[in-house]
């Protein structure tokens, strides 16, 4: 469920001098659980968005789907709100012109891949989709610190074309195939993988899940228990952009074709 707030208010962009003389400390590599130390004195009263560290890659756009990890705090005392690396399941943001609160689409749009911004704000206005207002009061602030995976296209590989189609003969008891060939970095086990795909469910063989029609791609990470053993062993070792087949036999059996966007490998 998409939890929206309206945003009725100015977004202050820090330069480094935050509101009463207090701005958090955030430490630790982009693409790692930050470390954040939040000094004694009050937060203020308008959300500062903070650029913490520029990224390399391609900027994000309005209309993308944003790929970020997010750690969340509470200011107050310096309490752990929620983390996607926690969760090792980094957030999907959808900016397709349904209401985001602008404190989350200032903190991930026009910043390159690899950025991390951090976003110091009430409650009410800081908390994205998807998540909840568990346990802290609107007028709480909290302190958000966003890795950016990248922005891309809700159809990136499509581009207009039908739905890839799962091979006829793949069977939950078919060896894993290669489809296309990537040309892009090598994937690696533990690394992210940023990509689109397809499931149909056997034996009836119908389309049951896909990105593609949930929205855009998705990040996950590949490391046990974080994606089906079928994607981790079919993945490592390819490269980015190759389209693969992965039959996931089971209790409820599957078969996927995966376009894998990119791959990002923690530092």
């Amino acid at each position: 469920m998409r939890l929206f707030w309206p945003a009725i208010f100015m977004l202050a962009t820090s330069c480094g001098l935050a509101e009463e003389g207090t701005q958090p400390v955030v430490t630790g590599t982009v693409g790692t659980k930050p470390v954040v130390a939040i000094p004694k004195g009050k937060p203020g009263r308008t959300p500062r968005v903070t650029v913490l560290s520029v990224g390399s890659g391609r900027r994000t756009v309005p209309g993308d789907v944003v790929l970020a990890d997010v750690d969340i705090r509470r200011w107050s005392g310096n309490q752990p709100y929620m983390s996607t690396y926690d969760a090792n399941q980094p957030t999907t943001v959808v900016f397709d012109g349904r209401q985001i609160s602008d404190t989350w689409r200032q903190s991930l749009i026009g910043h390159p891949a690899g950025s991390r911004v951090m976003l110091v704000s009430r409650a009410a206005e800081a908390l994205g989709p998807n998540v909840p207002l568990t346990g802290v009061s609107p007028a709480d602030t909290l302190v958000l610190v966003f890795d950016i995976l990248g922005g891309y296209p809700p159809d990136a590989r499509l581009v207009g074309r039908t739905l890839p189609v799962i091979p006829a003969d793949l069977t939950p008891a078919a060896p894993p195939r290669t489809l296309i060939d990537g040309s892009g970095q090598e994937i690696v086990a533990g690394a992210k993988v940023i990509i689109q795909y397809v499931a149909a469910s056997w034996p009836s063989r119908v389309i049951v899940d896909s990105s593609y029609r949930r929205g855009g791609p998705s990040a996950y990470p590949l490391m046990p228990g974080a994606v089906p053993p079928a994607w981790l062993h079919t993945l490592v070792g390819k490269r980015a952009g190759c389209r693969v087949a992965v039959p996931s036999p089971g209790d409820q059996p599957r078969l996927y074709v995966i376009d894998v966007l990119d791959t990002i490998t923690q530092a």
